[in-house]
C-alpha cells in the first residue's frame, strides 16, 4: 500500500523512467493492473504503463476497453493529465479491428461530456471525434441519421451503461454535436460545424490541441485586431438623437 501522492509519484516515471531499464517489464504487470482498477487519476496516470506492456510485451487486459471506457466522467476535460490520457485513448482507438459498437459507444460518451466541457477541451475534442469517424466509417450513422431525439429521455444512448456493448450508441445520433454548433465560442461553434459536411480523408493532428488552455484561448482572443464598425447611419443631433428633435433646438452636444 502506497500514499496516494506516491503512488501518482511512481506512476508518472514508471514508463519512461523505470521499465526501459528492467529485465523483465512484465514483473510489473500485476502493479500496473491493480493501479489501472483504483479508479480517477491513478488510473489515467497507469495508462501508460500499460500501454508498453500491451505493445511490446503482449500483455494481455480482457476488460481493458470496459475499463478505459468508465474513465470517461466530467472531470476528464479538467483533471491536469488531460493531454496525456487523450494521447493514449487516441492510440488504443486507432485500430480498425475494433467493432463498431465500441466507438460509437466512445462517441457518444465524449460528445455527452462535451456538453459542459470547457471551450479549450472543446476545440482538442471535436477534432478527435472527427478523427474516429475516418477511421470507423461504419460508425457515420451517427451523424447521417435523420431526425435527432426531441429532448434527452428520447436518446436509446444509456449514459449510466457501464459496458459499451450495452450502450446502445450505434441507435443514437451525434446531437451534441450540433448542440454545440450554437456554443457561445466562436471556434467551438466552427469546429463543431465540420460535421455537416464530408469529412476528408485526411486525419486532423490533434498534439498541438492536447494541452490547449484557457490562458491561451483568452490570450489569442485579446490580440485580435478591432476591426471598426460603424455604429451610426446618421450623425447624432440634440440630446435623444432623433430627426425632429426639440430638444435639438435649445441643446446642442460638442
Amino acid at each position: 500500500q502506497l500514499p496516494t501522492g506516491l503512488y501518482k509519484k511512481v506512476l508518472v516515471i514508471l514508463h519512461d523512467s523505470v521499465l526501459p531499464f528492467m529485465n523483465e517489464p512484465t514483473l510489473m504487470m500485476d502493479f500496473l493492473t491493480v493501479a489501472y482498477g483504483i479508479g480517477g487519476a491513478i488510473s489515467l496516470l497507469a495508462l501508460n504503463g500499460l500501454f508498453i506492456l500491451i505493445h511490446q510485451h503482449n500483455l494481455e487486459y480482457p476488460d481493458f476497453y470496459k475499463k478505459l471506457y468508465s474513465l470517461l466522467d466530467p472531470s476528464i476535460y479538467h483533471v491536469k493529465y488531460r493531454a496525456r490520457f487523450f494521447h493514449l485513448t487516441d492510440l488504443f482507438l486507432s485500430s480498425s479491428h475494433l467493432p463498431a459498437y465500441l466507438v460509437a459507444a466512445f462517441i457518444k460518451r465524449l460528445s455527452r461530456l462535451a456538453l459542459t466541457a470547457p471551450p479549450e477541451a472543446l476545440l482538442m475534442i471535436i477534432p478527435f471525434i472527427c478523427n474516429l469517424f475516418r477511421r470507423h466509417p461504419a460508425c457515420r450513422v451517427l451523424v447521417h441519421r435523420p431526425g435527432g431525439p426531441a429532448d434527452m429521455s428520447e436518446d436509446p444512448y444509456v449514459m449510466e451503461e457501464e459496458e459499451p456493448s450495452k450502450s446502445r450508441a450505434l441507435e443514437s445520433s451525434l446531437w451534441e454535436i450540433q448542440s454545440l454548433q450554437n456554443h457561445y465560442h466562436p471556434d467551438v461553434a466552427k469546429a463543431a460545424a465540420v460535421l455537416n459536411q464530408s469529412l476528408s480523408e485526411m486525419e486532423d493532428d490533434i498534439s498541438g490541441l492536447l494541452e490547449l488552455s484557457a490562458y491561451e484561448l483568452f490570450d489569442k482572443e485579446v490580440k485580435k485586431k478591432a476591426v471598426d464598425v460603424p455604429l451610426e447611419f446618421e450623425q447624432v443631433r440634440g440630446l435623444f438623437g432623433k430627426k425632429n428633435d426639440i430638444f435639438a433646438e435649445h441643446f446642442s452636444l460638442d
